[in-house]
């Protein structure tokens, strides 16, 4: 396994259903964030796509003009993930309790993460599950920033730096046999007086890719 015991920990150890029974319906990161993220979901997503977006929310990142076949989401509150205009349909797990996920072998074309992968605590096993949900050839994206739930992100999570944070999703994707990742970093301008006054800087954006790798014995 990756992680040690004690680096899977949370500070708040009560039931995650609890945490999120009530809908939160704020955004997590900035409009530049949001702006980024779609920009690379254009470049890697193609119409027709089967799409599960894990841990979603009320808000989609998927670009407005692309059209998938389907969009399934998961997440922990229902109301939120109502909301989301661009799911079809969705369902409600905790991955830090259910490790397996519902869907079959080879039924996606792309697996999406955004600003939730701090918080799985056996991120070895999700991972394993996203490449047997994944066609060959499916891509997965990893997206996050510097903001979390402190006391819900694991604690490798919240000791990390951002290359850090970059680091271990890596090494969850090739833990989990997906093909070498890439890395699209755009770091937050260096602070100053403006930023501390809430006049600059920004969101840092993260996004790790990787895919699962054609069958070797396909035709």
């Amino acid at each position: 396994m990756l992680l040690q015991p004690h680096q899977r920990t949370k500070l708040d150890n009560a039931d995650d259903t609890l945490f999120y029974d009530y809908p939160r319906f704020v955004t997590h990161v900035d409009a530049g964030f949001i702006q980024k993220l779609s920009e690379v979901y254009r470049e890697y997503l193609q119409p027709g796509f089967c799409i599960l977006d894990l841990m979603s929310s009320w808000v989609s990142h998927l670009p407005e003009e692309i059209q998938f076949e389907t969009v399934i989401g998961h997440g922990m509150n229902a109301e939120e993930l109502a909301r989301n205009p661009r799911l079809d349909e969705f369902f409600i797990q905790n991955l830090n309790q259910e490790l397996q996920l519902p869907q079959c072998d080879r039924t996606f074309d792309a697996v999406l993460i955004a600003v939730s992968v701090q918080y799985l605590q056996y991120p070895e096993a999700i991972f394993s599950e996203i490449h047997r949900v994944l066609k060959p050839d499916g891509v997965v994206i990893v997206s996050f920033s510097n903001r979390m739930f402190y006391q819900k992100a694991i604690q490798v999570w919240r000791e990390g730096t951002d290359n850090q944070h970059l680091q271990l999703v890596q090494s969850y994707m090739r833990a989990a046999d997906l093909s070498d990742p890439q890395v699209i970093a755009k770091p937050a301008p260096s602070p100053s007086f403006l930023s501390w006054m809430g006049l600059g800087g920004g969101d840092p954006f993260f996004a790790v890719v990787a895919q699962r790798l054609p069958d070797t014995n396909a035709n």
